[in-house]
């Protein structure tokens, strides 16, 4: 009797080890797959951009737009495109592949880095963060009457970036580089509504942080410098562009950041604007180099 207790009681031991073995290699086969899992969902998010950034078609620009900086569309037409290069106060416009460009001067020399286009009203920003609007009637003469400065719009700082999103009847400006920004590790957006009398009123701020961008990017120390951004109406993502670090970040609606897409490759000389056509395409302007011009870059949208 006590032999088959001795028995029974052995038993059970090996029992309880076994099922205490297996629910190990269990949870570690669970641990393993959520890891692969999670490897996967990554993968997803850094192969889910609808573009091909290594292939694009190339569209050289004309001697004037040497240094091209800001691009966008008029209501997302692609068969002419508005640009502004950095040192004249000019507005030019062209078809992507005219061999020459038209223009408008809207002011003096001066280091003009983006424009947009909200309500046939034309915004250019400058570097300090001053504006200069006029209407688009006002094309096609050498040089445009009736343009609106705003200063004091936004903190001080060095500015590259200007958008608007024309359905929510928005404006945004996007800072390159300040102390704030420094100290606060991440960039600042400054949001504006478009009023019916074509003026600005603030309508709140957002922030790209730079460890976010840092970890979704696989670069360590990233100077987080951006140059351009533009909304993509289809998917209502902000893509905003590093032309320092060579950087494509997607973020919502709400700029919060999604992923962050490095430029590799010899078509990113100096990436300085970004802008959608009606059919989603993508563009991205490079300033020109010691061999190459100024250019603009179609992404065809992935069908």
């Amino acid at each position: 009797m006590r032999n088959l207790k001795k028995q029974i009681s052995s038993a059970l031991i090996i029992l309880v080890m076994a099922f205490f073995f297996i629910s190990c290699v269990n949870e570690k086969h669970d641990e393993a797959k959520s890891e692969t899992e999670t490897d996967k969902g990554a993968a997803v998010e850094k192969t889910s951009l609808p573009y091909d950034l290594e292939n694009p078609v190339k569209y050289n620009m004309p001697h004037n737009l040497f240094e091209i900086s800001g691009i966008v569309f008029h209501n997302g037409n692609p068969k002419q495109v508005f640009a502004i290069q950095d040192e004249d106060g000019d507005l030019f416009y062209l078809g992507l592949n005219d061999k020459e460009s038209k223009f408008t001067k809207f002011g003096g020399k001066g280091d003009y880095e983006d424009l947009t286009i909200i309500k046939e009203q034309i915004i250019v920003l400058k570097s300090n963060g001053e504006l200069h609007m006029f209407p688009m009637s006002e094309l096609n003469k050498a040089e445009a009457l009736n343009v609106v400065k705003l200063k004091g719009m936004v903190p001080k700082a060095e500015y590259e970036g200007l958008a608007a999103d024309e359905k929510a009847g928005k404006v945004y400006i996007l800072t390159k580089g300040s102390k704030a920004d420094e100290q606060n590790k991440a960039t600042s957006i400054y949001a504006f509504d478009f009023a019916a009398d074509n003026t600005l009123k603030p309508a709140g701020t957002f922030n790209l942080a730079f460890k976010e961008i840092e970890a979704l990017s696989g670069e360590k120390k990233v100077k987080f410098k951006p140059s351009a951004l533009a909304k993509n109406q289809r998917t209502n993502e902000w893509y905003i562009l590093s032309s320092v670090n060579k950087l494509l970040v997607v973020a919502d609606e709400n700029f919060k950041i999604k992923a962050a897409y490095p430029l590799k490759g010899g078509n990113f000389n100096q990436p300085e604007g970004i802008a959608f056509d009606k059919d989603n395409n993508l563009y991205i302007s490079n300033e020109g180099g010691t061999l190459a011009a100024g250019n603009i870059l179609q992404f065809k949208l992935k069908n």
